[in-house]
């Protein structure tokens, strides 16, 4: 008999072993609402994860022009400005209203990576502070950047 009353005991107890079914539907359910939390926030993270790239890149196009105009002289060491191209840029007033479809080097050679960029240049004559300067603004567009600005100036 106790052989008996411990068998019966014992199937009782396997008896509320496991899940039910609407247990298991809970539990996806949790499951998939946290998932897509999850995934939608990575999802967001890597849509935008190139955009700091792409603000380096106008940043370090806009510094190279930028350098690239403050390294010249305020006067034209040949006093002339007529047929002069990219290449033969000598005085800072050379690079006013320059519009550049892509980023282009020293020579005016267009750089193959760069392409998607807009530059433009414009030098004006300014005081300040009492002194005369050329203020000299960088302008760079592109894809994700808008209207990225860059202001230098050179005292005459």
């Amino acid at each position: 008999m106790p052989f008996k009353a411990s068998l019966a005991a014992n199937k009782r107890r396997h008896k509320q072993a496991g899940v039910t079914l609407i247990e298991l539907i809970l539990s996806m359910v949790i499951i998939s609402i946290a998932v897509t939390g999850v995934f939608s926030v990575m999802n967001l993270t890597v849509s935008h994860s190139a955009d700091p790239v792409v603000q380096y890149q106008a940043i370090a196009i806009a510094e190279a022009y930028l350098e690239e105009i403050l390294l010249q002289p305020v006067t034209d060491p040949d006093g002339t400005n007529a047929g002069e191209t990219r290449a033969s840029y000598d005085n800072v007033a050379d690079y006013n209203g320059l519009n550049d479809t892509g980023a282009h080097n020293q020579q005016g050679a267009l750089l193959s990576n760069l392409s998607s960029y807009i530059v433009s240049v414009a030098v004006v004559d300014q005081a300040v502070s009492g002194l005369t300067a050329k203020k000299i603004t960088v302008t760079v567009s592109g894809p994700g950047v808008s209207g990225l600005t860059l202001v230098g100036y050179q005292f005459i």
